[in-house]
């Protein structure tokens, strides 16, 4: 039974509080098929009913998982945040257990996907069935989404917060759902990668891929390497100070995405967009490349590594090991974009090259599209952004593909000719254009099952900070979250635009400075 796990804890932990006869609450009649969630679940199915949050609420989690324990004191943390109550995780009390959030690491055989949840609302309980801690999480962002912003104080003798009462059954639609975050154009504080990560993670979004390193700096200390930071990392584009990530401080950072159930991807860009590497340590430079100097420009495809110098492939075993022993994810991405001083042959041979050193190293390579040049492995995934040939290629081959068409998917692009930040040579990307298109079909004749996943990567050549990192992300990256999660067939514009607009609480909430496209009435109630 759906409640079993529930009745069975409740009845052990406080049978004589569950026997106390609880006043009736009339609570308004509600429908939580048209809660304004985002992504947009599987299956919703309303009772009418409600559940009211308030301070007789308590939560209580699987206490065999200690993840799952993690996501009891997580949600409690943000329910306080968002409410003020102070719901307590697994505390047995004297009190009268009123109303219960239960968090349950769940068998259930419909639970076949790792990141699937089931949520039940009743009106004395919310029981979250999950199979896995990543599952839990993303259910309890389900939750925090079906809060109202404000109480109702006619209930009962003090707030209460109603939410609509039925179920839900949700699952992802990819496996990999990420944003890039480019550091090396613009360095990105800590705190700034932490806040877009927590937004990210809000809308289940479960990687971040960081672009490390670029013609314009290097933003990872490699203690084997001193000089990329010391040299490498002390410019960006438009000539500011640059900066670097220490090795504590990305690890850091790789914590922070783990306890939000996100993985961090790292990138360090070759053989092409090292001008800042070789600059650092110059015997990596390719002769018929342009000859490093500082680059604060936003010139491309005039760098790159020495594809027949052992002495490179040797600097890039330290680098990629460093690296990796701070990254538990399964995946390295070695870049390998316009490289256009490099020789077809050289290309060919470094990618190949390289992709043992990243297997060495227990690590999965990604490389943009054009690594599908090469003879990759299966294994290896190919993130297609320009060439669908490439994309095809690779697929052929056996490799995933991420979906990251630059016409669809690039967060740099301007929304129009009046947007205040970012760039125009993949044309354009209105918010409904960034929403309107399926990666499932994107590229003619690529398998479904071939695809990864999709990714939004947000180049950083005209952003420095948080606001403008904001501007260009919010709102179309909420729409890459539900094209990665959502079946095809609940992907609609007209839709989802109403629901769009009721992200403006959480959105002001988070202090996020999102584009106000006139594409959607940000103002309707």
């Amino acid at each position: 039974m759906i409640y079993r796990s529930i009745l069975l804890f409740v009845a052990v932990l406080c049978i004589a509080a569950c026997q106390t006869e609880k006043k009736e609450i009339n609570f308004p009649k509600t429908d939580l098929a048209s809660a304004p969630l985002i992504p947009k679940p599987i299956k919703t199915i309303s009772t009418g009913s409600a559940f009211g949050l308030d301070a007789g609420t308590a939560i209580y989690t699987t206490t065999t998982d200690p993840e799952f324990e993690k996501i009891g004191q997580f949600l409690s943390d943000q329910i306080k945040s968002k409410t003020g109550l102070a719901l307590g995780v697994n505390t047995p009390s004297e009190a009268t257990l009123e109303r219960l959030i239960y968090i349950n690491r769940s068998d259930s055989v419909e639970l076949d996907n790792p990141e699937a949840y089931q949520l039940y609302i009743k009106k004395d309980s919310i029981l979250l069935n999950a199979k896995t801690a990543a599952g839990a999480f993303r259910g309890a962002q389900t939750l925090r989404q079906l809060i109202p912003e404000k109480s109702n104080d006619t209930l009962t003798d003090g707030p209460m917060w109603v939410i609509p009462s039925g179920k839900i059954i949700d699952a992802p639609k990819f496996g990999y759902r990420g944003s890039m975050l480019d550091v090396a154009r613009h360095f990105f504080t800590v705190e700034e990668v932490k806040k877009y990560i927590d937004a990210l993670a809000y809308y289940k979004f479960n990687t971040l891929h960081l672009h490390l390193s670029d013609d314009q700096g290097w933003r990872i200390e490699i203690k084997s390497w001193p000089k990329l930071t010391e040299v490498g990392g002390a410019s960006e584009v438009g000539g500011g100070e640059g900066g670097f990530y220490t090795q504590e401080e990305y690890k850091d950072i790789v914590a922070y995405a783990a306890d939000r159930h996100m993985t961090i991807v790292p990138e360090i860009d070759m053989p092409g967009h090292t001008n800042a590497a070789s600059l650092s340590y110059p015997f990596l430079h390719y002769a018929g490349a342009e000859t490093p100097r500082v680059r604060t420009d936003m010139k491309v495809g005039y760098s790159s590594f020495d594809a027949q110098k052992d002495t490179v492939y040797s600097f890039l075993d330290d680098v990629i090991g460093e690296i990796a022993a701070m990254s538990p994810g399964p995946y390295f991405h070695i870049g390998g974009d316009e490289s256009h001083v490099t020789k077809k042959s050289d290309y060919i041979l470094f990618v190949e090259k390289v992709e043992k050193i990243v297997q060495k190293h227990n690590k999965r390579m990604i490389g943009w599209d054009e690594i599908a040049q090469a003879d990759i492995d299966a294994s290896s995934i190919a993130q297609f952004w320009n060439e669908p040939e490439n994309a095809l290629k690779a697929a052929e081959n056996g490799s995933k593909i991420i979906m990251s068409p630059a016409k669809k998917t690039y967060l740099d692009m301007k929304y129009d000719s009046i947007s205040e930040y970012g760039l125009k040579w993949a044309g354009y990307i209105p918010v409904d254009v960034g929403y309107q298109w399926d990666p499932e079909s994107y590229v003619e004749g690529l398998p479904v099952e071939h695809i990864l996943g999709i990714e939004a990567p947000l180049w950083s050549e005209t952003i420095s900070n948080s606001a403008e990192l904001e501007y260009l992300a919010f709102p179309r990256v909420i729409g890459y979250a539900e094209l990665g999660w959502s079946p095809s067939e609940h992907l609609n514009w007209d839709d989802y635009k109403e629901r769009l607009t009721a992200q403006v609480p959480y959105l002001e909430a988070m202090d996020i400075n999102y584009y106000p496209t006139k594409l959607v009435d940000w103002n309707k109630e």
